[in-house]
Protein backbone atom coordinates (compact mmCIF):
# COMPACT_ATOMS: atom_id res chain seq x y z
CA UNK A 1 0.00 0.00 0.00
CA UNK A 2 1.24 2.92 -0.87
CA UNK A 3 1.32 5.96 1.87
CA UNK A 4 1.43 9.74 1.84
CA UNK A 5 4.76 9.62 3.06
CA UNK A 6 5.94 7.80 0.01
CA UNK A 7 4.47 10.29 -2.59
CA UNK A 8 6.13 13.02 -0.33
CA UNK A 9 9.04 10.92 -0.44
CA UNK A 10 8.95 10.19 -4.18
CA UNK A 11 8.49 14.55 -4.94
CA UNK A 12 11.50 15.13 -3.24
CA UNK A 13 13.27 12.35 -4.72
CA UNK A 14 12.56 13.96 -7.77
CA UNK A 15 13.35 17.76 -6.66
CA UNK A 16 16.72 16.90 -5.57
CA UNK A 17 17.85 14.70 -8.58
CA UNK A 18 17.25 17.56 -11.30
CA UNK A 19 18.95 19.92 -8.88
CA UNK A 20 21.55 17.29 -9.02
CA UNK A 21 21.06 17.10 -12.98
CA UNK A 22 21.14 21.19 -12.97
CA UNK A 23 24.23 21.55 -10.40
CA UNK A 24 25.96 18.94 -12.90
CA UNK A 25 24.92 20.91 -15.97
CA UNK A 26 26.14 24.20 -14.82
CA UNK A 27 29.00 23.17 -13.37
CA UNK A 28 30.45 21.26 -16.63
CA UNK A 29 29.15 24.81 -18.46
CA UNK A 30 30.97 26.89 -15.99
CA UNK A 31 34.43 25.22 -17.04
CA UNK A 32 34.09 22.31 -14.41
CA UNK A 33 33.73 24.50 -11.38
CA UNK A 34 34.58 21.84 -8.11
CA UNK A 35 31.59 23.11 -5.84
CA UNK A 36 28.55 22.93 -8.53
CA UNK A 37 30.09 19.63 -9.42
CA UNK A 38 30.10 18.21 -5.88
CA UNK A 39 27.12 19.44 -4.86
CA UNK A 40 25.34 18.52 -7.93
CA UNK A 41 26.53 14.89 -7.13
CA UNK A 42 25.60 14.68 -3.32
CA UNK A 43 22.14 15.50 -4.79
CA UNK A 44 22.13 13.40 -7.26
CA UNK A 45 22.68 9.96 -5.54
CA UNK A 46 20.65 11.57 -2.65
CA UNK A 47 17.47 12.16 -4.91
CA UNK A 48 18.09 8.71 -6.22
CA UNK A 49 18.02 7.26 -2.71
CA UNK A 50 14.59 9.66 -1.80
CA UNK A 51 13.07 8.30 -5.24
CA UNK A 52 13.73 4.51 -5.22
CA UNK A 53 14.44 3.62 -1.22
CA UNK A 54 18.00 3.58 0.08
CA UNK A 55 17.67 -0.41 0.07
CA UNK A 56 16.77 -0.71 -3.29
CA UNK A 57 19.57 1.95 -4.24
CA UNK A 58 22.11 -0.48 -2.36
CA UNK A 59 20.93 -3.52 -4.26
CA UNK A 60 21.20 -1.26 -7.64
CA UNK A 61 24.35 0.05 -7.33
CA UNK A 62 26.25 -2.97 -5.20
CA UNK A 63 25.11 -5.51 -7.39
CA UNK A 64 28.04 -8.52 -8.64
CA UNK A 65 27.46 -8.07 -12.29
CA UNK A 66 27.55 -3.98 -11.36
CA UNK A 67 30.42 -3.10 -9.29
CA UNK A 68 32.81 -2.23 -12.27
CA UNK A 69 29.94 0.23 -13.24
CA UNK A 70 29.76 1.61 -9.67
CA UNK A 71 33.08 1.92 -8.72
CA UNK A 72 33.90 4.14 -11.82
CA UNK A 73 30.54 5.98 -11.18
CA UNK A 74 31.13 6.76 -7.44
CA UNK A 75 35.12 6.80 -8.22
CA UNK A 76 34.13 9.93 -10.45
CA UNK A 77 32.55 11.54 -7.52
CA UNK A 78 34.75 10.67 -5.05
CA UNK A 79 37.44 11.97 -7.50
CA UNK A 80 35.59 15.55 -7.86
CA UNK A 81 34.97 16.06 -4.37
CA UNK A 82 38.41 15.68 -3.92
CA UNK A 83 39.16 18.22 -6.63
CA UNK A 84 39.85 16.90 -9.67
CA UNK A 85 36.86 17.79 -11.89
CA UNK A 86 37.65 17.06 -15.09
CA UNK A 87 38.74 13.23 -14.62
CA UNK A 88 36.06 12.80 -12.32
CA UNK A 89 33.75 13.73 -14.88
CA UNK A 90 34.38 11.57 -17.32
CA UNK A 91 34.61 8.24 -14.42
CA UNK A 92 31.01 9.11 -13.68
CA UNK A 93 29.99 9.63 -16.97
CA UNK A 94 31.73 6.24 -17.70
CA UNK A 95 30.21 4.72 -15.04
CA UNK A 96 26.38 6.21 -15.46
CA UNK A 97 26.44 4.33 -19.24
CA UNK A 98 27.17 1.14 -17.82
CA UNK A 99 25.22 1.54 -14.56
CA UNK A 100 22.52 2.45 -16.62
CA UNK A 101 22.59 0.76 -19.99
CA UNK A 102 19.84 -1.21 -19.40
CA UNK A 103 17.51 1.88 -19.11
CA UNK A 104 18.14 2.93 -22.53
CA UNK A 105 15.92 1.14 -24.95
CA UNK A 106 13.16 2.54 -23.06
CA UNK A 107 14.45 5.96 -23.24
CA UNK A 108 15.15 5.88 -26.99
CA UNK A 109 11.45 4.47 -27.35
CA UNK A 110 9.98 7.26 -24.85
CA UNK A 111 11.87 9.81 -27.25
CA UNK A 112 10.81 7.93 -30.45
CA UNK A 113 7.29 9.14 -29.56
CA UNK A 114 7.88 13.13 -28.76
CA UNK A 115 6.97 14.75 -32.26
CA UNK A 116 10.58 16.70 -32.99
CA UNK A 117 12.69 14.61 -30.83
CA UNK A 118 10.92 11.43 -32.96
CA UNK A 119 11.96 12.87 -35.92
CA UNK A 120 15.17 13.59 -35.27
CA UNK A 121 15.93 10.18 -34.37
CA UNK A 122 14.98 9.61 -37.76
CA UNK A 123 17.93 10.89 -39.60
CA UNK A 124 20.48 8.39 -40.90
CA UNK A 125 23.16 8.26 -38.86
CA UNK A 126 21.25 8.82 -35.64
CA UNK A 127 18.92 6.41 -36.02
CA UNK A 128 21.42 3.66 -37.06
CA UNK A 129 22.91 4.40 -33.66
CA UNK A 130 19.61 4.54 -32.23
CA UNK A 131 18.59 1.10 -33.60
CA UNK A 132 22.05 -0.62 -32.38
CA UNK A 133 21.25 0.81 -28.95
CA UNK A 134 17.73 -0.46 -28.97
CA UNK A 135 18.37 -3.46 -30.31
CA UNK A 136 19.85 -5.48 -26.80
CA UNK A 137 21.02 -2.57 -24.59
CA UNK A 138 24.65 -2.50 -25.21
CA UNK A 139 26.61 0.35 -26.52
CA UNK A 140 26.76 0.03 -30.18
CA UNK A 141 31.06 0.41 -29.97
CA UNK A 142 31.10 -2.51 -27.80
CA UNK A 143 29.32 -4.51 -30.24
CA UNK A 144 31.31 -3.12 -33.69
CA UNK A 145 34.53 -4.23 -31.61
CA UNK A 146 33.93 -7.58 -32.75
CA UNK A 147 31.91 -9.07 -30.29
CA UNK A 148 28.61 -9.53 -32.73
CA UNK A 149 29.67 -10.51 -36.11
CA UNK A 150 26.32 -9.95 -37.39
CA UNK A 151 26.61 -6.64 -37.31
CA UNK A 152 29.91 -5.88 -39.10
CA UNK A 153 28.86 -8.14 -41.86
CA UNK A 154 25.86 -6.21 -42.19
CA UNK A 155 27.37 -2.69 -42.61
Amino acid sequence: MITLGDIYMSKIGMGLTGFGVFFLFFGMILFFDKALLAIGNILFVAGLSFVIGLERTFRFFFQKHKMKATSFFLGGVLVVLIGWPIVGVVLEIYGFFLLFRGFFPVVVGFIRRIPVLGSILNLPFISAVSMNLTASGEPAVQRLSGRHNSIRQSV
